[in-house]
């Protein structure tokens, strides 16, 4: 690896978020590489410079072995089929080595578990203290405890999973096995913290997870409690699929001068993701979602807005004759996990689900996602359709609403900086009469196109001003 580049930048002491754009001048040979410079850096009051190194930019790199990583990983990487790093892997990787402070942005299905995992792992081994991951929902915790040992299992890593919803026991014995990770969603956490079941003054490293999410369901305060029972002396990695002032704001008051590197931006939709909507009367959702089963063979992902509807379109789909699952904070965990892995495996072709499994949940091959109910946050839309077209895979995202909803759509269209295609409802099986056809974009429509006139932003079409409901 090529030696660093050392460079020193004078910040105007009123400045307390910088960006700083390293011209190609100052860059190893004046290339300006595979990738860009861009680094924003949330500034403490007394700070007024920077000392920042520079590393070569004038070659690409390729595979996880020019990441820094240590053989023991390297191979385990190898046994796992891994063979070249996802962009937010290969950009995440030699930050988190480096022991700095990370802000990470990045669409769900990118591969951010072993971005901060494998760091992690290496860091680990060279320190004393442990780990802590901190993630919003049961099965992205269970999920990220079995990434870590697919990759530690040969190095005897033991880890510590505390989420609710499961027995307190088995819990609180693994953490008297002294593990060198715990994996946790934050009330269950402070739950133990508060009874003294754990300690955190050991833990050298955390990493919140879907930090936005977890803000989103309220865990501002239980994760403000967390940062305050940890060391300040410390490495933090956030990663996160969008990055509200919330989470600057914790950046600023938590973390030491952190890189933030942003992979797509805020509001990215996955690519390769055909986005579509049908408007259509919310008494005939069920006839064309059936419509949907029959023209896809392969796995479906249902999204409803709240569990009840879950729960009546699961009874609907198996009256229908459709081997169905269905995920919700009301099902309990081993019922949610049963649902999970039957899907993965196949036991299940449909799975329906809340926003309790729009983020994090690793299941290649969705063939179809489909917003039986649009979310009730528009920034669910993203990570919603996230659960297709992962690993470079093709997907269709097919969203359903209803003539009032058109705010909601264009909320979603100006979030992903692009318009849905607005697809004409076909003849369902209860129909008397042929329906009226809504205008369908064309296959031959740019995408230049497509994006300057979205359908929520055909502004005589429909009457303006009306308000979002909810």
């Amino acid at each position: 690896m090529e030696t660093p580049s050392h460079h020193y930048f004078i910040i105007p002491p009123t400045q307390r978020r910088v960006k700083l754009n390293i011209p190609y001048s100052l860059r190893p040979n004046g290339n300006p590489g595979d990738y860009d410079f861009t680094v924003n850096l949330v500034l403490s009051e007394s700070l007024r410079s920077l000392y920042l190194d520079v590393m070569s930019a004038n070659r690409t790199l390729t595979g996880f072995h020019d990441l820094g990583l240590a053989p023991s990983l390297l191979s385990a990487i190898d046994k796992l089929k891994f063979t070249e790093p996802t962009p937010i892997q290969r950009r995440s990787i030699p930050v988190g080595l480096d022991g700095k402070d990370l802000i990470a942005i990045a669409q769900t299905g990118t591969g951010k578990t072993l971005a901060f995992g494998l760091p992690m792992l290496q860091r680990l081994a060279q320190l004393k203290g442990r780990g802590l991951v901190i993630l919003p929902t049961r099965e992205l915790a269970l999920q990220v405890n079995e990434a870590f040992h697919s990759v530690g299992r040969a190095f005897g890593l033991r880890t510590a999973v505390l989420i609710g919803g499961a027995p307190e026991g088995p819990q609180k014995k693994a953490l008297e096995k002294n593990p060198r990770i715990v994996i946790a969603t934050p009330g269950r956490l402070v739950d133990f913290l508060e009874n003294r079941h754990i300690n955190l003054g050991d833990m050298k490293i955390l990493v919140l997870d879907e930090a936005d999410r977890m803000l989103d369901m309220g865990f501002a305060p239980q994760i403000n409690k967390i940062l305050r029972a940890i060391p300040k002396d410390r490495q933090t990695m956030l990663f996160s699929a969008t990055i509200p002032p919330e989470i600057m704001e914790m950046a600023h008051q938590h973390m030491k001068i952190p890189i933030t590197i942003e992979i797509a931006p805020s509001g990215t939709a996955a690519e390769k993701v055909e986005q579509e909507v049908f408007f259509i009367e919310r008494e005939a959702k069920s006839q064309l979602l059936e419509v949907l089963l029959k023209e896809c063979r392969g796995p479906v992902l249902v999204f409803t807005r709240t569990k009840h509807g879950a729960r009546k379109l699961t009874r609907l789909l198996k009256n229908f004759g459709h081997s169905v699952a269905e995920i919700h904070s009301d099902r309990t965990l081993g019922q949610r996990r049963d649902a999970l892995e039957g899907f993965k495996v196949g036991k299940y072709r449909v799975l329906v689900a809340t926003d309790i499994a729009a983020r994090g949940i690793d299941v290649v091959g969705i063939q179809l996602v489909v917003n039986y109910d649009l979310p009730t946050n528009t920034s669910d839309y993203v990570h919603r359709i996230g659960r297709t077209a992962r690993a470079g895979m093709s997907g269709r995202a097919v969203s359903f609403a209803t003539m009032d909803q058109r705010n909601d759509v264009r909320d979603i269209e100006r979030l992903i900086r692009t318009g849905l295609s607005v697809r004409s409802v076909p003849t369902l099986p209860f129909d008397r009469t042929p329906r009226k056809q809504m205008p369908v974009q064309t296959e031959g429509q740019s995408k230049s196109q497509s994006s300057s006139q979205p359908f929520g932003r055909a502004p005589r079409r429909f009457p303006p001003g009306r308000g979002r409901r909810r």
